[in-house]
């Protein structure tokens, strides 16, 4: 009775991280939305690094020593490719395409490390999996085609830099995978923010940021504020959950993390008046769908 029990509150304890994550990951997409109003996407990408950096630092630094040197290079390899750089691509795509869009999109990031995982480390892959990949990008092509109907006032082209991004997190994870297991999560974190920090503040010292004239407009600060909320809680604070959450469960249950976040992102772009057809849903239901079975291990 006792060992059902503690099963139970197992259970509902991974829930409750997997509900967390749901909204945090997928409230980021408008946050980066509503950020742009007042800052450029390059302001934007280097306050989110520089402010999940200064928390990180809060409540992990000392984590830093137990990085090796020889694994110092893959920190840094890690850096640009799970944080820096999609950092930058999410901001500029959201110039131009609605923030559902872009959380729907990076919902491929599953079927991206499959095939970075093939190609550059000979990973091999089932039939289920190749089958999802190509259901995957048929629903990507649909929701870009419909999407640019619909919206024909925004550039879809952009859409390519959240999958560009997406194959940057795919790149993170197998790196991680494959040369970054000996290292705790929280040191991998605090590591990666630690490289990221220089650049991060070269980047945005070079966008006039610092001026006083810019620092004191109100719609500056009004984005300072959602920034730091997208960079404590959906970078910092998520990532510390997001680590538990794999300890507490498995990888295969903290990954189904990726057929929810749509929904939060869906949720909060239509309340913000962003225009959402019929086909775009079916569409969005074709690449969750090709997520899916490329994380089935059993063959069909």
């Amino acid at each position: 009775m006792c060992h059902n029990f503690n099963d139970m509150n197992g259970n509902n304890l991974k829930w409750g991280y997997l509900i967390i994550l749901s909204i945090v990951w997928g409230s980021s997409f408008i946050l980066i939305k509503k950020s742009l109003l007042g800052l450029t996407p390059m302001q934007l990408g280097a306050l989110r690094t520089l402010f999940a950096a200064l928390f990180l630092f809060l409540i992990g630094f000392k984590s830093i020593k137990t990085i090796k040197k020889e694994e110092w290079k893959w920190v840094a390899i890690s850096a640009f490719a799970g944080t820096f750089i999609p950092a930058f691509l999410f901001a500029y795509a959201e110039t131009q395409i609605d923030s559902a869009i872009a959380s729907i999109l990076n919902s491929t990031t599953p079927l991206m490390t499959l095939i970075f995982g093939t190609v550059a480390f000979a990973i091999g892959f089932n039939k289920n999996q190749l089958i999802g990949v190509i259901i995957g990008f048929v629903g990507c092509l649909a929701l870009i085609w419909e999407g640019a109907s619909v919206n024909p006032n925004q550039d879809y082209r952009y859409a390519g830099l959240v999958l560009i991004a997406s194959v940057c997190y795919a790149v993170n994870v197998n790196i991680i995978k494959r040369y970054m297991q000996n290292i705790s999560p929280m040191a991998i974190a605090n590591g990666n923010f630690l490289v990221l920090f220089l650049p991060a503040l070269l980047v945005l010292y070079t966008t006039g940021f610092f001026k006083e004239e810019v620092i004191q407009r109100e719609e500056v600060q009004t984005s300072l504020w959602y920034i730091s909320i997208l960079a404590v809680v959906g970078t910092g604070v998520a990532k510390v959950v997001f680590n538990k959450l794999v300890q507490i469960s498995s990888p295969v249950f903290a990954s189904s993390v990726t057929y929810t976040i749509p929904i939060v992102a869906l949720i909060w772009g239509v309340m913000d008046g962003e225009k959402f057809s019929f086909y775009q849903v079916i569409a969005t239901g074709i690449i969750i769908l090709g997520v899916y079975l490329s994380n089935k291990k059993k063959i069909i």
